[in-house]
């Protein structure tokens, strides 16, 4: 592996659509990712990335 690489996936920042409690998740989540404050679905995994339910705030690098 080249050491200039960069990785794949990153973490996100979302928000829940129903009570915009505000949260950070892995982008490639092999699980179902819930809201911690309500318990709404906001990802799914794929098997690649995870097909987000909520809004996306920012990419954290």
């Amino acid at each position: 592996m080249k050491t200039n690489e960069e990785p794949s996936s990153k973490f996100i920042k979302i928000r829940c659509p129903k009570c915009k409690n505000e949260q950070i998740m892995f982008g490639k989540a092999s699980s179902i990712i819930k809201c911690l404050v309500c318990g709404k679905v906001l990802a799914e995994p794929t098997g690649g990335k995870s097909k987000v339910k909520a809004r996306v705030l920012e990419v954290l690098e």
